[in-house]
């Protein structure tokens, strides 16, 4: 995906956990951080309390769902994809991919990858990679500080 595009639909989910959602659920009030994880990625759960931190420190301005994104045989076993989700504490909605149909419309490669999509559902950063949470801390606070100012113009 290249910066600016359209999120793709939530479409092809082998299963929803958690709870489900459409793109029409996530675009229009709120910045949205969508995560890309599998059970077989050491470096995913190593990065996993930063992703649930943010989730709940930002829970009432920035939706986050999880893409698990298989990447050998072993991931495709939802009763693992549960456990594991269950054991790092991955609450917020999860998107299992088992048919690659997301990580196709995203042109994703990577595990862990984040994408940051503004309210408007458009593409403002991309970040691969276990380290970085910093800048995509950063990258997410100016969404979040552009998506303040757009709303006190507007009143």
């Amino acid at each position: 995906m290249k910066l600016r595009e359209q999120m793709p639909e939530l479409a092809g989910a082998t299963e929803w956990l958690n709870g489900e959602l459409s793109k029409a659920d996530l675009v229009g009030e709120k910045p949205t951080l969508i995560h890309f994880w599998s059970v077989s990625c050491y470096l995913c759960k190593e990065a996993m309390p930063q992703v649930n931190e943010f989730r709940d420190n930002y829970s009432d301005k920035l939706n986050v769902v999880a893409v698990h994104m298989p990447r050998s045989e072993e991931d495709l076993n939802l009763e693992q994809i549960k456990k594991t989700a269950e054991e790092h504490g991955i609450t917020q909605p999860i998107f299992v991919d088992s048919g690659h149909k997301l990580t196709e419309a995203f042109e994703n490669q990577y595990v862990p990858a984040y994408y940051v999509f503004d309210k408007e559902g458009k593409l403002r950063h991309f970040q691969a990679g276990g380290s970085g949470m910093k800048m995509l801390e950063k990258r997410v606070n100016r969404v979040l500080d552009e998506t303040a100012k757009a709303a006190e113009a507007a009143e």
